[in-house]
């Protein structure tokens, strides 16, 4: 088991206030690394839980939408750890309406945030960890990533865009010791799915069809996100794995 352990690693999760990024920050600590948690809201919550597994825990607060502060947030988060192993580009948004309705900046916001941002922190991160000869990078998608979803046009773009993405960074920086992978989460409960959830024949029909036969929690992304960070998966590259309770089998 020692492959999966991450004791000495710092790992960098954005969006790491609730939800996925709150999992996945927690689970990464369970398995050993030390997390700086970055989102627009306190990850207070998530710094309390790492630190009371003994991992030290930071926490940047910024909107990653800016990317003028990209370069100085992971500059802040080596001041504050040294090194940053593992970088998780799990921050997102999501905007809900047909197509024929889609407002042009709610196109613009998503894409921004959910594409720009992921490439050009992961450039960021990519030039530290190419330095040092090693690195993981994991990139969260979503079943969108292969479907197209209904009234989510930019968000289901932004996230095909996450997975040619993460195929590109692998082909050029495997070979530098840097892996690059994402995951494609199911239908997880969290803030992004509200609205779905709330709608109880929806929700009942997206159930029904899950083999699983219920949503996904936060804590469901973790394993896999150790095993994407961890030197058990040094030979994976360019892979997104399907976390969907068997969505995509069906």
């Amino acid at each position: 088991m020692s492959k999966f352990d991450l004791s000495g690693k710092t790992a960098l999760v954005t969006g790491s206030a609730r939800g996925m990024g709150q999992g996945i920050a927690i689970a990464l600590a369970e398995a050993g690394a030390d997390i700086v948690a970055v989102s627009m809201n306190t990850s207070a919550d998530t710094i309390d839980a790492i630190s009371s597994l003994g991992r030290q825990a930071a926490e940047i607060r910024v909107d990653l939408s800016d990317q003028s502060k990209l370069q100085t947030t992971f500059d802040q988060a080596l001041e504050l750890t040294g090194h940053v192993d593992i970088l998780v580009n799990n921050a997102g948004i999501i905007r809900r309406t047909p197509a024929k309705d889609h407002a042009v900046q709610d196109w613009l916001d998503v894409i921004d945030l959910n594409l720009n941002t992921v490439f050009l922190l992961s450039q960021i991160a990519g030039r530290h960890m190419i330095d040092r000869g090693s690195g993981k990078i994991i990139n969260i998608c979503s079943m969108l990533t292969y479907q197209g979803g209904i009234n989510v046009p930019g968000y289901t773009a932004s996230k095909h865009g996450v997975a040619g993405l993460t195929k590109a960074l692998a082909n050029e920086w495997a070979a530098s010791g840097v892996q690059v992978n994402g995951i494609a989460p199911g239908y997880i409960e969290t803030d992004n799915t509200a609205a779905i959830r709330e709608d109880k024949e929806r929700r009942a029909s997206i159930t029904e069809r899950i083999p699983a036969g219920r949503w996904g929690k936060p804590e469901d992304i973790g394993g896999p996100a150790v095993f994407l960070a961890s030197s058990a998966s040094d030979y994976m590259n360019g892979h997104v794995l399907c976390v969907d309770g068997g969505w995509m089998a069906r």
